[in-house]
């Protein structure tokens, strides 16, 4: 069986980055995002921001194996914007990220392999200029458990490390808890073993 991996790559804050080639300007900026909910008001906000620009295009790629992505040519050739900057953020080998790039028309077509060249090189650029961070992909639980359970509970998450959350204590008791994928196994064998203890994926 493949070992499970819980660590993978994004940026630690924005960036950017710029191409040209003939007078056209190709802008670049990548950004730290947890999930597509945050993409549309991003690219929004640069729209508004660089509303004279021909096109904004965009790209990105979430979660720990990447599994979530998304790229817009957005009037752009098909092919020739959003994924070759989604093949940059791939070749960086990063997740958690979303990259728009503002294009600035010079007056003179660049054709398709000029448009895979410059927003790929644009996007390189930003991502370049951007610090790498390693995140640790986890799975959140709810615990519920009795009042005369709470010692071997709180054991098993001083044991692992892991966050407590949302702690309710009384005559029954619940948190909540991220757990590292690769300790998933462990942490659902151990408090099943504690009587009075139910977990469950939240």
């Amino acid at each position: 069986m493949a070992e499970i991996t819980d660590r993978y790559k994004s940026i630690a804050a924005p960036s950017e980055g710029l191409f040209k080639d003939n007078g056209s300007r190709f802008i670049a900026f990548a950004y730290p995002i947890d999930s597509a909910d945050e993409v549309k008001p991003l690219v929004d906000a640069l729209k508004k921001e660089y509303h004279d620009a021909r096109h904004h295009c965009f790209a990105y790629r979430l979660g720990p194996t990447g599994e979530t992505f998304r790229s817009s040519d957005d009037g752009e050739p098909s092919g020739s914007a959003g994924r070759p900057i989604l093949g940059q953020i791939d070749s960086a080998g990063l997740s958690d990220v979303l990259v728009v790039v503002v294009r600035y028309f010079g007056g003179i077509k660049l054709g398709i392999p000029g448009l895979i060249r410059a927003y790929k090189s644009s996007t390189a650029d930003a991502l370049a200029a951007a610090t790498i961070v390693e995140k640790t992909a986890r799975k959140p639980f709810r615990v519920e458990f009795g009042y005369l359970s709470m010692n071997p509970v709180m054991k098993v998450l001083k044991d692992m490390g892991l966050p407590q959350e949302g702690t309710s204590f009384g005559e029954s008791c619940s948190l909540t808890t991220r757990v590292p994928l690769s300790e998933v196994d462990a942490f659902e064998s151990r408090m099943e073993n504690i009587e009075d203890c139910k977990i469950q994926i939240i």
